[in-house]
């Protein structure tokens, strides 16, 4: 495992992060058993980085990730958020992002979380989130609660404002770095690291459209984006790669991304994506996936307020 600070925080991350939401059942029923060792195994195996939220599960995967890693918090890089908590529930206000922060640290089990971000902030209002949110959880910092504080969601320009503008530290964006989106690039990268603001990237198989079973019912890309991801997963296998491998490597290569969070709960998908630090893709197969993904390149969805959406 490779570790990378996050932008000017003291902060080490390991290169691949467990990505929790699938211990609050966002993809399905859980062996919590299984789900349980496969906690354990990525921490011994140098997987040290675990990010999750109330919204996931609605609280399930916090208690589930507190439980888990009793007598282990201390060899871990925990985050957490605040300001979602359920399909169409936000909150950012003073009060709530007090509240939330409390009750996280108890179905957590700890005295602090290394990182707190706000939780898809597209969905909120942009001036709160820069005068109230943000300057609420720096006081929070104070105390010692939370260590660093971040923003997340999925339209790149707001977050690109506002973490300029509230002077966070760190950054999160899912589905635009991966074999089918590449605008992280475009209009995050380059704003959060010249002013050294961490960034994270999550969902390099753009939440289940570069996997062999494909994208879940409720994913809301567009259905020619799903055409070419399993157009990319047929090619891939042709050549004898295992598509998950060969996404998470590639998002793994980003030379500024501290982090790239991946959701597990088996042992099996532990293992399998530990092999992506030792795969490398072949150039001439980039290439190809590169002509055959050009017709849907950076095609994105709508999210959140009309006013903070890319789409």
């Amino acid at each position: 495992m490779t570790y990378r600070r996050l932008g000017r925080t003291d902060l080490q991350l390991s290169a691949i992060g467990f990505g929790a939401a699938p211990l609050g059942g966002e993809y399905g029923t859980l062996d919590q058993a299984e789900a349980e060792r496969a906690v354990h195994k990525a921490i011994d195996e140098g997987i040290t980085f675990f990010d999750t939220a109330p919204y996931y599960g609605r609280t399930a995967s916090e208690e589930r990730l507190g439980r888990m890693l009793e007598g282990r918090r201390y060899r871990v890089v925990l985050a957490t958020k605040i300001g979602r908590y359920d399909k169409a529930s936000f909150d950012f206000s003073a009060g709530r992002v007090r509240a939330s922060v409390d009750e996280s640290l108890r179905r957590l089990r700890t005295d602090h979380i290394d990182l707190i971000t706000a939780h898809d902030i597209e969905f909120g209002d942009r001036e709160q989130v820069v005068h109230e949110t943000i300057p609420t959880l720096r006081e929070i910092q104070k105390t010692g609660k939370v260590r660093y504080v971040g923003i997340s969601g999925l339209p790149l320009r707001i977050l690109a404002d506002v973490a300029v503008r509230a002077k966070v530290d760190n950054a999160l964006s899912y589905c635009h770095y991966n074999l089918l989106l590449r605008d992280l690039d475009t209009y995050l990268t380059p704003v959060v690291k010249e002013q050294g603001i961490g960034l994270i990237n999550a969902s390099p198989l753009h939440m289940g459209v570069l996997t062999a079973q494909g994208a879940p019912p409720w994913h809301p890309a567009p259905d020619s984006v799903k055409q070419a991801g399993r157009d990319v997963v047929n090619l891939l296998e042709r050549h004898g790669v295992y598509p998950a491998i060969a996404a998470l490597r590639f998002s793994l290569n980003h030379p500024y991304v501290s982090s790239t969070l991946v959701g597990m709960l088996s042992t099996l998908e532990v293992e399998t994506n530990l092999k992506a630090l030792d795969f490398e893709m072949p150039p001439d197969l980039l290439k190809e996936i590169d002509t055959m993904v050009a017709p849907v390149k950076d095609l994105t969805w709508p999210s959140g307020r009309p006013e903070n959406s890319d789409a």
